[in-house]
């Protein structure tokens, strides 16, 4: 992530220590959703930046119908808010609705929350539709003198915003995923390094990478790994980013004049 200016940083941390007793009592009297909207148009503008009279509106309309809240930087709708009341669960129903405002209307990037919870989502205009939540704030359990959490807000502030913090988090988030790696392993490549790693240990013993894959797919890997949602958008993932070339052949001539062959096998 890119480097925080220290003036951000303040802001950060003075506004979220500011802010979490707020939040707390609100819960605790189970403020309504028009409070909370409030509460949220603040943290909007005091904790992350955004100025409250020309960056935060509440009269864009998709459709026909009004989201609650989108925040725009020099006339560009930049994020969409779908808000509900703090004291109630989000759903998935909730994120459809702001996935579909926010495809109306081409908009990349949508938040759901309570004022409490923060659910960003990446929105993708495929067929169908398709959302991708990147990450998920939980005010309440954020420490405002941890370095790691104020750097967490930073991709929702107008700073990070416009310095592209928001779309790099999430390609960190995406290299890193459990999906994402749990499904490397059960390539042929991968599979092939470890069957080559086990015959350094066991130079004797017959190892298939079909033994190897069962193995991991048995007792090593979650199930969700596995066979969920997210197992199946890293496979797509997996094809659409490593893609092995054909193999090449290279005739090289030696002084003798024979031709020796080679094989070249890269990954773009």
């Amino acid at each position: 992530m890119a480097k925080i200016p220290i003036k951000t940083t303040t802001r950060l941390s003075e506004a979220l220590k500011r802010f979490q007793p707020i939040l707390s009592s609100a819960k605790a009297r189970d403020v309504n959703e028009a409070d909370t909207v409030i509460i949220v148009i603040d943290i909007l503008s005091e904790l992350f930046g955004y100025d409250k009279y020309s960056e935060i509106t509440s009269e864009h309309m998709i459709r026909g119908t009004y989201c609650d809240l989108a925040v725009m930087i020099e006339s560009k709708v930049k994020l969409l808010l779908e808000i509900k009341a703090i004291g109630l669960d989000l759903k998935e129903s909730h994120t459809k609705q702001a996935i579909d405002y926010a495809a109306n209307k081409g908009i990349d990037w949508v938040i759901l929350t309570n004022s409490v919870i923060w659910r960003i989502y990446k929105v993708s205009f495929t067929k169908p539709i398709n959302q991708e939540l990147v990450a998920e704030i939980d005010f309440l359990t954020l420490n405002h003198r941890s370095k790691t959490d104020i750097e967490y807000l930073y991709i929702l502030t107008r700073e990070g915003l416009q310095s592209q913090a928001l779309q790099d988090y999430r390609i960190q988030s995406q290299a890193t995923n459990r999906f994402l790696i749990g499904q490397l392993l059960l390539t042929d490549d991968t599979l092939n390094i470890l069957r080559r790693e086990l015959k350094k240990i066991y130079p004797d013993v017959k190892i298939g990478i079909d033994e190897i894959k069962e193995s991991l797919v048995q007792g090593v890997l979650k199930r969700d790994i596995i066979d969920s949602e997210g197992a199946v958008e890293a496979r797509k993932i997996i094809s659409k980013k490593i893609i092995r070339k054909k193999t090449t052949v290279k005739p090289a001539v030696t002084e003798d004049k024979s031709i020796i062959i080679s094989q070249e096998d890269s990954i773009t």
